[in-house]
């Protein structure tokens, strides 16, 4: 592998970790530089196609995924570890379905469940494009609930 600050084309594997969704994290340094870096090496495994909510299909994105997650948390203590880890599991959880099509319904549905686990304000903002609540009645009626729930 490179090394990302000297463009060394030799480097060592000083540590090596691997987490529970099949991804191997390697520790390296740098034969020329003596520069640490750390590499993430993750399967790649099929993902199903997205059927959205007008029939059409998509490949499913975890920069898009990503992108939404990162919307919702926008401003809020959320570690960006926390997202990416979100994002990671949903691609798991969709890589072992082992469907070859999945409902977009399905995706919103393990966002929304992770992001009420992590941050009510994030649940909230995304539940308002997700859920489509359109006015403050609906929405005052979520964060009822999400108050009755504690």
């Amino acid at each position: 592998m490179k090394c990302p600050y000297c463009d060394h084309s030799k480097t060592r594997v000083i540590d090596t970790s691997h987490d529970t969704r099949g991804g191997t994290r390697r520790r390296r340094v740098c034969d020329s530089c003596e520069q640490r870096f750390s590499s993430y090496e993750r399967p790649i495994l099929a993902t199903p196609l997205i059927i959205k909510r007008d029939k059409t299909r998509e490949e499913f994105s975890r920069e898009k995924l990503l992108a939404g997650i990162r919307i919702a948390c926008e401003k809020r203590p959320v570690a960006a570890t926390d997202i990416e880890r979100i994002a990671g599991e949903i691609e798991a959880e969709l890589q072992q379905l082992g469907r070859a099509e999945v409902k977009g319904r399905l995706v919103g549905d393990k966002v929304i469940k992770k992001l009420k686990d992590l941050d009510e304000v994030a649940y909230i903002r995304y539940a308002i494009v997700y859920l489509g609540l359109d006015d403050l009645v609906s929405i005052r009626g979520e964060i009822d609930r999400l108050l009755e729930g504690e």
